[in-house]
């Protein structure tokens, strides 16, 4: 896995599983403490993600909320939307398509 960006903006690529989930939050809630407006997540690069993944995603989204900040995904692969509206987050979480 891999995080790259700012407070504004990251790129996360290959796997958010349960290995990386540890890096994964220090990333993003740094970048959600060092910023104003909205944190984009671009995902175009992410492989795969598992349950421990999609609950760093949802811990971010949560610490954002409290930081008055908004998290937006962006470019969502395919097979993570379908899971994003299997388990209805997609009614929670902010998701914008390819810019």
């Amino acid at each position: 896995m891999h995080i790259r960006g700012d407070h504004a903006k990251l790129v996360v690529g290959g796997r958010l599983d349960v290995r990386s989930a540890a890096d994964a939050r220090t990333a993003l809630h740094t970048a959600v403490d060092a910023g104003r407006g909205d944190l984009v997540l671009d995902l175009t690069e992410l492989d795969s993600w598992d349950a421990t993944g999609l609950g760093v995603i949802m811990g971010a989204h949560r610490r954002a909320g409290r930081a008055n900040r908004r998290l937006v995904l962006r470019n969502v692969p395919p097979q993570m939307q379908r899971l994003l509206v299997a388990t209805r987050l997609h009614r929670i979480l902010a998701i914008e398509a390819e810019r």
